[in-house]
């Protein structure tokens, strides 16, 4: 048995979300988050990342430059099947902690970040630029 890192599980737990997304027809989640990004981008060039994907996923799950900014939409879902989303999601590549950022989701429930990629169906590209749209 492998022990996987909180990055891994943090993108494991991502990845199990977007497969449900695209079931419901909701747009792809935003990754957010560098330091979770950068393990995406290291099992993205390895030999498990199709064996990765079909444990959490259930599929492949491709990943597109898609970048943008805004509330993260996929939050609340995340919170129903995995309760709050821990400090890695606001962690950057070199370990530092967006403090204002955690703080902010912690008082408000809310994210608002800027991200530049995101996962697409397979190897299916994503639009080049999105932006949220503010909550009302």
């Amino acid at each position: 048995m492998t022990t996987k890192t909180v990055e891994q599980v943090e993108l494991g737990r991502f990845l199990n979300l977007t497969a449900r997304r695209f079931d419901a027809g909701c747009p792809a989640p935003e990754m957010f988050s560098p330091a979770i990004d950068g393990e995406w981008h290291r099992l993205l060039n390895s030999s498990g990342y199709q064996a990765f994907c079909a444990e959490h996923a259930g599929r492949q799950i491709g990943h597109a430059a898609n970048a943008g900014a805004g509330e993260i939409s996929w939050v609340r879902a995340y919170e129903e099947l995995f309760g709050p989303l821990p400090e890695i999601w606001f962690t950057d590549q070199h370990g530092r902690l967006d403090h204002e950022g955690l703080a902010h989701y912690r008082e408000s429930g809310t994210v608002v970040a800027e991200w530049d990629c995101s996962p697409v169906p397979g190897d299916e590209a994503a639009p080049k630029r999105q932006t949220a749209t503010p909550t009302p």
